[in-house]
């Protein structure tokens, strides 16, 4: 018996790109997605055979959700109402729930939890999570932020972003930063050690030891690390590592360093010797923006992997730490791999000045 002839499908724009919005689906919505792949490889032209065989399905499937689209539209695609237990949250509460979240705090908190909403509106605890966790509130989450003002904002993101993205030929380029007050801290009493079933457990008070401050040079190329450790961060400590950078690069190579504007990397004593070094030139990153510097992540598996759980007993013992930590790195290091540009940060960094600009309006 042979098949009947498959429905032609077209689509207009809107159709398109609600279906590709449904058809990208992943973790939810799933018969959905597949039928609106159906659909989209109908209007391509293909056979309900052809269809099946790509997405793994029946031809009687095929043939259900072509037809129905081309009857209904989008609106045959979407699972029609079932029978079930009536709804016993109105939208009305929904809206005291949400306007409530927003717009309000409880007398004796900063934020309302759920038990203490669900007792204001009357309603129970979990139907108040449900609300929240449908329209993406949480309020017990608070997160920073915080907008460099510098004038020249813009200029110093292409100029450090262009860097990371195209550096010159011939050069090598290095993010520098100093990270201060490293203190060498001890538990006051052994750390227990890891067991099955049981976590390392630390004594949660400490003794100081002292402290240490660390100066990284980050090579973008390669991921290597120039690092010097010193008592202090003076302009004089910051003198003698771009001494140790002057010698670790080869001559025959420029140097481009990017750091923040610290008034160490300004001073007389600095310009100077920069003067006389003419190879070597400063990028500065916008103020209140050490994100923009590469050195800072590195920074971080610093802290992470080594310093958060270390226990030192004396700044000795916490800088031969350190040494030893960069000389593992070096044996196999890992660059970081920028991948936004600057148009990109700039039009991020827009929109959510006009997500705050809305909402304070």
């Amino acid at each position: 018996m042979p098949f009947p002839v498959a429905v032609a499908v077209e689509l207009s724009d809107d159709e398109r790109e609600q279906l590709e919005a449904w058809a990208r689906r992943r973790s939810s919505a799933q018969a959905l997605a597949l039928r609106s792949r159906i659909v989209l490889l109908a209007a391509a032209g293909l056979k309900n055979t052809e269809i099946a065989e790509r997405l793994a399905v029946t031809r009687p499937m095929v043939t259900k959700w072509r037809s129905r689209f081309a009857a209904q539209r989008l609106e045959g695609l979407v699972d029609e109402p079932r029978p079930g237990r009536p709804r016993t949250v109105t939208d009305r509460q929904v809206e005291e729930v949400i306007t409530k979240t927003l717009e309000s705090a409880p007398r004796d908190a900063t934020h309302w939890s759920t038990r203490s909403l669900a007792r204001e509106v009357g309603l129970t605890q979990s139907a108040v999570h449900r609300i929240w966790r449908a329209f993406g509130l949480a309020p017990h989450r608070q997160e920073s932020w915080k907008l460099s003002k510098d004038p020249q904002f813009v200029a110093k993101v292409r100029d450090v972003v262009g860097l990371y993205l195209d550096p010159p030929e011939r050069a090598v380029v290095l993010c520098v930063d100093e990270k201060s007050q490293i203190q060498a801290l001890d538990r006051t009493a052994p750390i227990f050690p890891l067991l099955p079933g049981t976590p390392e457990r630390a004594s949660h008070d400490y003794k100081r030891a002292g402290t240490s401050s660390l100066y990284a040079a980050l090579d973008i190329a390669s991921g290597q690390v120039i690092g010097s450790l010193h008592a202090r961060h003076r302009a004089i400590e910051f003198k003698k590592f771009l001494q140790t950078i002057d010698r670790e690069v080869p001559d025959q190579l420029d140097v481009h360093l990017i750091l923040d504007n610290s008034s160490t990397h300004k001073t007389p004593a600095i310009a100077r010797w920069l003067a006389a070094h003419p190879r070597f030139v400063l990028h500065f990153t916008p103020t209140s923006s050490s994100w923009l510097n590469l050195v800072e992540r590195w920074f971080s598996e610093l802290t992470t992997k080594k310093l958060r759980r270390g226990a030192h007993r004396s700044v000795r013992q916490l800088n031969t730490d350190i040494r030893t930590w960069i000389d593992t790195w070096n044996d196999n290091p890992r660059p970081f791999v920028w991948t936004k540009t600057a148009d990109q940060i700039l039009e991020s960094i827009a929109r959510y000045c006009n997500r705050i600009n809305e909402s304070r309006h």
